[in-house]
């Protein structure tokens, strides 16, 4: 029986938890295609999934995978699947944790040929970082002229939100630590520290503030004190958009391969950029989860098998 390397833990816990086992390699069945990985993304969400945080929501049955992202090259097609077939480039994502591996299972609606211009390890990113992003701006309605305010600005889903804002015409304070004050103004946007005496930082810069979007959790507050609108607001802190009636839009609002396809159009044409930040070996994915848990990357983080 043909085997692979996917990853792998038995409960909720630590980055401890994660191992890296042989496993029976699957068939694809009717509308199902096997992708050989050439990268995967490591997304903050897993970790929650991981600890059990997330459990409510999305509870793991162990033993567990992980992983959304993805791009390679198909392996096998099952029944029934039509414009894909063996070698073609592709890239997407799986709703069944399970990129972190040598091979995974997708499917077909949920794969697109991937354009030669757009480098895999950069499509691999593109599933729950950017259609987070995607959505989190649809939800807080930017519009030209507007003036945003985004937090983790130099992060997975903070590079995405700021690129795409600045498209959508809109003036930019992202807020991060000064080492990645200058790739911010190269996207054009304006760079802001975060920390003590940041909302008069932010007023100072740019006056008053339309809409707000935080990646990082812990600033609706702060989007309160500046004035935004609460239907202005979007959070990735469920619980403060609870208590305090602002947004939590994230990647679920988005997860459809056509909001995917449309950022690897963007990538193509050289109007987003995708820095990544580091890449992993699959065997290294503790590693790699140790390196995100830092939250100070300035883009996305990847495993290669």
């Amino acid at each position: 029986m043909s085997t692979m390397k996917a990853v792998r833990f038995d409960e909720y816990g630590e980055i401890e938890v994660l191992r890296v086992d042989d496993v029976e390699r699957p068939v694809p069945g009717a509308g199902q295609v096997l992708v050989k990985v050439a990268a995967a993304s490591v997304n903050p969400g897993e970790m929650s999934i991981r600890t059990g945080i997330l459990h409510a929501i999305w509870p793991a049955n162990f033993p567990s995978g992980q992983g959304s992202d993805l791009a390679g090259t198909v392996a096998e097609v099952g029944a029934g699947v039509e414009g894909l077939t063996t070698g073609d480039e592709v890239y997407g994502f799986t709703d069944d944790r399970g990129s972190h591996a040598e091979y995974v299972l997708v499917e077909a609606g949920n794969l697109a040929i991937r354009p030669p211009e757009v480098p895999a390890e950069q499509a691999a990113t593109l599933y729950v970082a950017g259609t987070t992003a995607y959505a989190e701006l649809r939800a807080v309605g930017v519009e030209p002229g507007d003036t945003i305010v985004i937090t983790a600005a130099a992060g997975g889903v903070g590079t995405f939100a700021v690129q795409l804002a600045v498209r959508a015409g809109a003036t930019v304070v992202g807020l991060a630590s000064e080492r990645h004050h200058q790739w911010l103004r190269d996207v054009g946007a304006i760079p802001v520290t975060y920390g003590e005496g940041v909302a008069e930082r932010i007023k100072a810069a740019v006056g008053d503030v339309d809409a707000f979007v935080d990646n990082f959790g812990g600033y609706t507050e702060l989007a309160l004190e500046l004035g935004v609108d609460r239907d202005r607001i979007n959070t990735i802190d469920r619980a403060a958009a609870a208590e305090h009636g602002v947004k939590a839009h994230g990647n679920a609002e988005a997860a459809e391969i056509k909001v995917v396809a449309e950022l690897a159009d963007l990538i193509k044409a050289g109007d987003l950029r995708v820095p990544i930040a580091a890449t992993y070996p699959l065997a290294q994915v503790q590693d790699a989860f140790r390196e995100l848990e830092k939250r100070h990357t300035r883009g996305k983080i990847l495993l290669k098998p």
